[in-house]
């Protein structure tokens, strides 16, 4: 089906989840971020290396997910149904435009069931959605900080988590996410846990 949502199967620190993605490397957000002068984690993004390489028959699928949910909402018969219990959006990619979020709160409210964890650092189009559709019980947001060495102890407005990298040898007693796979984790996937999650820094 041509216009249906593509859906990954993720592999290492994500194995056993599934997620909706898009293609960071057509995306002009992830583009200016990641080639910025200014030192952020997008300058070490992973997806852009992969894509650009090993993963590049993912591509095509991704870019197809980037145009149908960033140009208009999603048919009733388009919005796919999720079993799982948890589900990732935005493994790969960044929010394009209001639209493309509003279609991911769309999948959420149709699949209450499941909790939606969606990473971003588009404040802006966060902030302006929130303002006009009420938000999914079921879905958390997550602002993943771009500044590397600088934890937010408080998320944005529009936001329920933090997610923030640190040098591998520094505030080594905050780091809560090293070391394992998110499904023997979820702090990420689950409403009740800290809402400041830490990283060390992965060089790609």
């Amino acid at each position: 089906m041509t216009n249906a949502v593509h859906i990954s199967k993720m592999t290492g620190k994500l194995d056993g989840f599934r997620a909706i993605s898009t293609n960071t490397i057509t995306n002009k957000f992830c583009i200016k971020m990641n080639s910025a002068k200014a030192e952020t984690i997008c300058k070490h993004c992973y997806s852009h290396t992969m894509l650009k390489s090993y993963r590049k028959n993912m591509a095509p699928a991704l870019q197809r997910n980037s145009e149908l949910l960033s140009s208009r909402p999603l048919e009733p018969n388009e919005v796919p149904v999720i079993l799982d219990a948890v589900f990732r959006f935005d493994a790969h990619g960044e929010l394009i435009n209001e639209m493309h979020l509003y279609n991911l709160m769309t999948i959420a409210e149709r699949n209450p069931h499941c909790t939606f964890s969606l990473w971003t650092k588009r404040k802006d189009i966060v902030q302006n959605c929130r303002v006009t559709r009420p938000v999914p019980a079921n879905m958390i947001f997550i602002y993943s900080n771009p500044k590397i060495g600088k934890i937010m102890d408080a998320p944005p407005l529009g936001f329920h988590k933090t997610f923030n990298n640190v040098p591998e040898d520094k505030d080594v007693d905050r780091q809560n996410c090293t070391g394992q796979q998110c499904k023997n984790c979820l702090l990420c996937y689950r409403h009740d846990t800290t809402d400041t999650i830490v990283e060390k820094v992965k060089v790609y």
